[in-house]
């Protein structure tokens, strides 16, 4: 999943971007509300999250612009506004979850997965395919009643495969799933990686569609 940061507040920008890394996502942070303009125009993202206070102006404008023009991207604003009529606010804008700092990054976490699945179709973390058990919310999938080991990057793609089931997913889609604006890509990247995943959960499990991209098939 790619993620954008909005936050200004160096200290915990940091920590979220840390926590949202950990939890094998890409992430791209933003310090103004300009700035996170220019990124949602040059990149399509699977969730932003959102201070209120920026030094640029406020968020619940940008979040309504958002809106307004047909943006249904999901939204957790992060602030440190606690009354009712601030969450009220930020809910009727279009937020789709509000946190009130300093909240846990553990609840973050918990936060953005379900708001992630929620819009991915499937509320439901766990998920059997074929011979695969899949957990969403712990990252943990079983072969055979056996753990798969997956490194982040190959849990990212695999992700992205099951939320979207038969789906034809493009070498470009798969790439944006990875990188964020700071790290550089290596063109047999996703290659590699869905190599790796085929030796871990079965040869025939994703399918190649030559010159137009992947999808997750039966085995």
């Amino acid at each position: 999943m790619r993620v954008l940061l909005i936050e200004d507040d160096t200290v915990l920008g940091a920590a979220v971007r840390d926590q949202i890394v950990a939890d094998a996502h890409s992430i791209d942070w933003a310090t103004r509300l300009d700035e996170a303009g220019d990124y949602l125009e040059v990149a399509n993202y699977d969730l932003i999250l959102l201070d209120l206070m920026l030094p640029d102006g406020r968020g619940q404008p940008f979040l309504r612009a958002l809106r307004k023009r047909g943006d249904v991207t999901p939204v957790i604003i992060l602030t440190a506004l606690d009354q009712i009529s601030d969450r009220i606010e930020g809910l009727n804008a279009g937020a789709d979850d509000y946190m009130v700092k300093p909240f846990d990054l553990s609840e973050l976490s918990a936060r953005v997965g379900a708001v992630a699945r929620r819009y991915a179709g499937n509320p439901n973390p766990l998920i059997t395919l074929d011979d695969l058990e899949i957990d969403l919310a712990a990252r943990s999938v079983l072969r055979d009643g056996k753990p798969v080991p997956l490194t982040a990057r190959e849990w990212v793609l695999f992700e992205a495969f099951v939320q979207h089931p038969g789906q034809l997913l493009s070498k470009a889609q798969l790439e944006e799933r990875l990188y964020s604006f700071e790290t550089e890509v290596e063109s047999n990247t996703i290659e590699v990686h869905v190599s790796r995943l085929r030796k871990k959960l079965g040869r025939d499990r994703i399918e190649t569609v030559r010159g137009l991209g992947y999808r997750l098939g039966a085995p």
